[in-house]
């Protein structure tokens, strides 16, 4: 499903502006039997042109943009693509069911696996219902049942990042936001099956890490994963919102930028253009990362397995010893 865009981006419009004139033109051609092949060619290499130029040389802030783009498939989208018999399941078994995190059971070739991924919404209705993708503590206390039920029946786990964090209103605050997200780092840190994770979109800070500890981490090529957004960063360091840009670049938050600094293992290709021009190919991309990388963790034993997730996030960062 190739997206037409009901939103555009600044450095996206030149783009889009391009492609409005094509489609004037197909249609000039159908209704009128005028023959524009050749403008259309013509255009049409323009735009190509014009897509090289400009996603090729992405700032941090521009991914950061395309990250939050309104369009960008969410978590249910790609499950939906990539996945058989998705069964979804719902509540924590304690207060409720948070709509910002979803989750449940699915099988790819074959395989069953557990699904649990943030959701935002595709419209100002339904990202009000799910929060904005910022999810209560209940959520994380349903991702818990959820990979509870996957190490239980042996079954991989899958989780897709995408949020802007947890949410930090006081409500969530008294129904233990911090415990629920660090009893998450344990469980996720001992549990005796593979888990892979993928931030889709925007990765951030304990929100994103409260279903992200995994043997595998892979990041969508124009995803951010950062332990604070752009925004907040400049307010703390600058005071100053016109800093973002600055911001976005001093925090590394790239796919290409963390592959480098060993935090991810695996930066996913998007189609020209970012994941929200061609959502199915988007998918397809995700899914044969996710095979390739479900083969080669079922090689391990579980001792075997646990032993090098451990390993895995004691080797990330340094310090010194004066």
């Amino acid at each position: 499903m190739t997206q037409t865009n009901r939103y555009n981006l600044d450095f996206e419009k030149p783009i889009a502006e391009l492609e409005r004139k094509i489609e004037e033109l197909k249609r000039l051609t159908e209704k009128e039997g005028l023959d524009f092949t050749e403008e259309i060619k013509r255009l049409q290499s323009r735009s190509r042109e014009l897509q090289e130029k400009i996603f090729s040389h992405l700032t941090p802030w521009q991914r950061v943009q395309l990250a939050r783009h309104p369009n960008r498939p969410k978590s249910l989208t790609l499950a939906k693509l990539i996945f058989d018999d998705l069964l979804l399941l719902h509540g924590d078994r304690l207060y409720s069911d948070d709509q910002a995190i979803v989750g449940g059971l699915a099988k790819i070739e074959g395989e069953g696996i557990v699904f649990i991924g943030h959701q935002k919404g595709e419209s100002v209705k339904e990202n009000l219902f799910r929060n904005f993708g910022m999810a209560h503590p209940e959520g994380y206390r349903k991702a818990s049942r959820l990979m509870s039920l996957g190490e239980k029946f042996k079954k991989p786990i899958i989780s897709f990042i995408d949020t802007p964090g947890a949410y930090p209103g006081i409500e969530a605050e008294e129904r233990g936001q911090a415990e629920a997200i660090a009893a998450n780092l344990e469980k996720m840190s001992q549990l005796k099956v593979p888990i892979l994770a993928i931030v889709i979109g925007e990765g951030g800070s304990g929100g994103a890490l409260g279903i992200g500890v995994g043997d595998k981490i892979l990041m969508l090529e124009n995803a951010i994963y950062s332990v604070i957004s752009p925004e907040g960063c400049a307010a703390i360091l600058w005071k100053d919102q016109e800093k973002v840009e600055e911001a976005a670049e001093a925090l590394h938050l790239t796919s290409q930028d963390l592959l480098k600094l060993g935090i991810i293992d695996e930066v996913i290709p998007e189609p020209r253009g970012g994941a929200h021009r061609n959502v199915e190919k988007t998918a397809a991309n995700i899914k044969q990362a996710i095979i390739k990388h479900l083969r080669e963790l079922r090689k391990l034993s579980l001792d075997e397995l646990i032993e090098r997730r451990w390993q895995k996030y004691r080797k990330i960062g340094s310090f010194k010893r004066e």
